[in-house]
């Protein structure tokens, strides 16, 4: 025998290269790390903890990549907030939004070329994916907002702080191969992160998670969403140097007031819907205008620099311009000019493709709407009006619930800005009448109204997904049996005795489904003096009804209420008809009992 004989391996065993052993210690070590996120109740708190990490240095990068692009293009001093200025050059001032605006059109047709399908964010992920995002798109999508912000346009950073945040949480759950319920619960995580981080408000970003993320609270939920938020929180604070305080001094006000917050909830309703509205009008101008998608961008930022003009505050989210008309009065006119300024940049700024969401714009506009209304009452009744900022945080809070659709979230905002608990009645008051007289009316807040555009019908992040998932094809029986329109009962009989199968489908010349006929039916004595020559297609049931094999659990229901049979045929397509299989409602049902009881488990935290 050889040395090289000597040297093979035997038949039947593998060679254990370096490589296979790397290879086998990874997924060893993947399958007892999953074991262990299963199973112990601590890895929730664990993951959330590293989410909340992850968000609370992303949120920091992100404000001061976006301050760098304000102060470079502005040429503000260091430290400077752009809607705080006064006065800023002109020609910067339309310049900087029109050609930040020609980039940002130019890099979205450039990713768009490159990744086909639109970001799916983690409202949309939660409801429809069951929390699946993909990294790269996240970190786009960041991108734009930042290029959006940073270059002027009324848009705020929170879709890319939540986006990126949310985006890193569901890549770790794919990475560790986690249940569904997982995969949501850490995108929640992300979110909440992200937004306590933003402001610094762990309630706050706990809350948006619990009523937009993942659209219900559990205890399941609670601790990880919480530990996210109270590290990201901790984490952004170590890295900044300005420490955040609540609003020194208390605020104070009268029973009669409520009068007046359910007054301004009713019209902070209007003004949200308004704006949404807006946008999607100014959105759809360009589209009948036929305006290239690259350019649109420009057009807006043009736009944008020129309201500008009239005041900087208009340009960025509004974090410089909060603080000012925040602290201090201002007359009538100039709130109303700002707010009505502000509405109609933030518009045109979404509705012409810059990238970015109006969360903070909606809190820097009911700013302005809270201020427009103290000041009208104290001109009207000055022995009545209460305190100022009490009109503010109230207009704040309610114009932001209105558009962003979380009343909790408004309202724990206030509370962790002010430190009053006496506060949270009046804004609580405010933002559910406000919330309502929202979804009332329009149904739907911002995240979802633009969901509602692409064409889907979710009014929220429930988990609906799994309903699209339970398709025909994993309830369908391949072994159907057919049999031609044209064959006799009496062949039919022959062909197929009474406890051969429960039903048979017909086809007619051209093979397409024609109907289905019950065996025992076909045996029944009625017909024995006709069973020679009558055909079986007189026995047929549901001759137009039938599903796809994409079609949802949900549709399948429908479709036997509609067809009032139990028994409908799966075809390849509605034109062929040519017949796959079959599917029984009491299967159907069965199966959709068992994925709802496994939601209610999963949601309860029974797992």
């Amino acid at each position: 025998m050889t040395a090289s004989e000597t040297a093979r391996p035997a038949p039947g065993r593998a060679r254990w290269t370096p490589r296979r052993r790397v290879r086998a210690v990874r997924v060893l070590v993947g399958r007892r790390w999953r074991s262990f996120i299963r199973a112990d109740e601590l890895s929730p708190l664990i993951l959330g903890a590293l989410i909340g990490l992850v968000a609370g240095v992303g949120v920091f990068g992100i404000n001061a990549l976006a301050q760098w692009m304000h102060e470079i293009i502005y040429a503000l001093p260091s430290g400077e907030r752009l809607s705080a200025q006064e006065t800023l050059n002109p020609w910067r001032t339309v310049l900087g939004p029109l050609l930040g605006g020609l980039v940002v059109g130019l890099t979205t047709i450039g990713i768009r070329a490159w990744r086909k399908r639109e970001a799916v964010d983690p409202i949309e992920a939660n409801a429809l994916y069951g929390g699946r995002m993909s990294l790269t798109d996240s970190l786009l999508l960041t991108g734009g907002t930042v290029l959006s912000c940073g270059s002027g346009a009324s848009v705020g950073l929170e879709a890319g702080y939540t986006q990126s945040a949310s985006g890193a949480a569901s890549w770790l759950a794919g990475a560790l191969r986690l249940r569904r319920v997982d995969v949501r619960t850490l995108v929640g995580c992300g979110a909440a992160a992200a937004i306590a981080a933003a402001f610094n408000a762990p309630l706050a970003g706990a809350f948006y998670a619990f009523e937009l993320v993942l659209a219900g609270y559990s205890v399941a939920t609670l601790a990880p969403v919480m530990v996210a938020a109270l590290v990201a929180n901790l984490v952004h604070e170590l890295l900044t140097t300005s420490p955040h305080a609540p609003l020194v001094g208390s605020l104070s006000f009268s029973g009669g007031d409520y009068v007046i917050f359910v007054a301004m909830g009713c019209v902070a309703a209007g003004l949200g819907v308004g704006l949404m509205k807006t946008a999607t009008t100014v959105e759809s101008g360009f589209v009948r205008l036929n305006a290239p998608r690259w350019v649109r961008p420009a057009i807006g930022g043009l736009f944008v620099g020129l309201l500008a003009l009239g005041s900087p505050a208009v340009l960025g989210a509004g974090h410089g311009g909060m603080e000012v008309y925040f602290s201090s009065a201002h007359g009538v006119g100039l709130l109303l000019f700002l707010l009505l300024g502000k509405m109609l940049a933030a518009s045109i700024s979404v509705g012409s493709g810059f990238r970015g969401g109006l969360f903070f714009t909606s809190l820097f506009t009911g700013v302005l709407f809270g201020g427009l209304v103290g000041e009208s009452y104290f001109a009207l009744a000055p022995h009545l009006a209460s305190d100022r900022v009490v009109y503010v945080l109230v207009g704040m809070a309610s114009l932001a619930a209105a558009v962003i659709g979380a009343p909790l979230t408004m309202t724990f905002l206030v509370l962790g800005m002010t430190g009053d608990l006496s506060m949270t009645s009046a804004v609580l008051m405010s933002v559910i009448v406000a919330t309502v007289l929202v979804r009332r009316t329009f149904g739907y807040s911002f995240s979802t109204w633009r969901l509602h555009l692409r064409g889907e019908t979710i009014r929220s992040a429930m988990d609906v997904g799994w309903a699209r998932d339970l398709t025909v094809v994993k309830l369908m029986r391949r072994e159907a049996r057919t049999a031609a329109e044209t064959m006799t009962i009496a062949a039919f009989r022959k062909r197929f005795p009474i406890d051969s199968t429960a039903q048979v489908f017909l086809t007619d010349e051209a093979g397409a489904y024609a109907g289905v006929v019950y065996v025992p039916e076909a045996h029944a004595t009625d017909y024995d003096s006709i069973a020679a020559i009558s055909l079986v297609r007189d026995l047929r049931h549901a001759p137009n009804a039938f599903l796809t094999p994409r079609q949802g659990v949900e549709k399948v229901l429908e479709a036997f209420e509609r067809a009032e049979t139990e028994t409908l045929p799966v075809v390849d397509d509605p034109l062929s008809r040519r017949v796959l299989g079959y599917v029984t409602e009491a299967y159907a049902l069965r199966r959709y009992s068992q994925e709802l009881e496994r939601r209610r488990r999963e949601y309860s935290g029974e797992r």
